[in-house]
């Protein structure tokens, strides 16, 4: 089975559809999947809900699609950084589900496992408690949250080999490996392909099962916010 694809827009081809809910990997500006969301914005689709951490900056990242109108709702945990996501959630325009950022990531860890629902005491007698339905533990209340199903998961690797195991740099791995898991399909975008066979078993840390498609490319590795001391402070 074909794995490896010559660009973003040929790994989505035949995927994308208005409506449909795509959960994306990435940490603010740390291991997203830039190439595949800039040929998502070059496609046109609309309607787009995206589950991911964040949405970016205003213009990087999911942010991107912010600007064209393209995203109806976000399930996020952090909205900062992002002043066109800000502005239109404020006006109406966007669609917002917050979630507690653990909470999130087992949403997509529990999707990915086929597990549809799961109790957390995280939210308990806050807004994010409003509508669920709350069950009692060992005398301690909890929360339903659902496991979220993505039509497409798309996320950003370090490294793969043609079958489409994964390796992910660092930090770079945060919200990628429950991402690439709950998505119907999974279309991940690498730094590197390297021949079959030459991956330590031990250092996978996504399986090629997941995988679906797989495209390399040069990325860009924005830096979010740059803090830096004068050279004679350091």
């Amino acid at each position: 089975m074909k794995k490896v694809y010559g660009s973003a827009a040929e790994a989505l081809e035949g995927f994308l559809h208005d409506g449909m809910l795509i959960a994306a990997g990435g940490f603010g500006l740390c291991g997203i999947p830039e190439l595949l969301l800039e040929a998502i914005k070059e496609s046109g689709a609309q309607d787009l809900t995206f589950a991911s951490n964040n949405a970016g900056v205003d213009d990087f990242g999911i942010g991107i699609l912010l600007q064209t109108k393209q995203v109806k709702k976000m399930i996020s945990s952090y909205v900062g950084e992002n002043a066109e996501f800000m502005r239109q959630y404020l006006a109406g325009e966007l669609e917002l589900e917050f979630n507690p950022q653990g909470t999130l990531a087992e949403r997509m860890r529990a999707g990915g496992a086929g597990i549809p629902g799961f109790y957390t005491k995280t939210g308990v007698g806050t807004v994010i408690a409003e509508g669920k339905e709350h069950k009692d533990f060992n005398g301690e209340t909890y929360i339903l949250e659902e496991g979220i199903f993505a039509d497409l998961a798309i996320v950003k690797a370090w490294k793969a080999d043609d079958t489409g195991n994964l390796i992910f740099r660092k930090t770079a791995r945060n919200f990628n490996v429950p991402a690439a898991t709950c998505g119907k399909i999974c279309i991940a975008e690498v730094e590197e392909i390297v021949p079959r066979g030459s991956l330590d078993p031990d250092s996978i840390h996504l399986p090629g099962i997941y995988v679906h498609r797989i495209i390399q490319g040069d990325h860009e590795k924005r830096i979010e916010q740059r803090t830096t001391r004068k050279k004679e402070d350091a």
